[in-house]
């Protein structure tokens, strides 16, 4: 039974690396959208273009999908 357990552990262990790259992946990704969106649409720089990737970031947590960061840009660069 050693080696199905093992096998086990190794898969859990192996979706979780995945999942957690797959979040660090899309939060570099809103984040890198909000940077640009507040430069080139906002005409932010420094400080206040750090702080809007931060809210786009923050708001793909509101539900699952991409829809929300689109929503949220769409609706600041209105």
């Amino acid at each position: 039974m050693s080696g199905f357990d093992d096998r086990e552990k190794a898969q859990e262990n192996k979706s979780a690396h995945e999942a957690e790259l797959l979040f660090k992946a899309t939060a570099r990704r809103n984040r890198m959208l909000g940077e640009w969106v507040a430069e080139e649409f906002l005409g932010l720089s420094g400080d206040a273009r750090a702080e809007f990737a931060k809210e786009v970031v923050a708001s793909d947590f509101d539900r699952p999908g991409d829809d929300d960061v689109v929503e949220f840009v769409q609706g600041k660069v209105k």
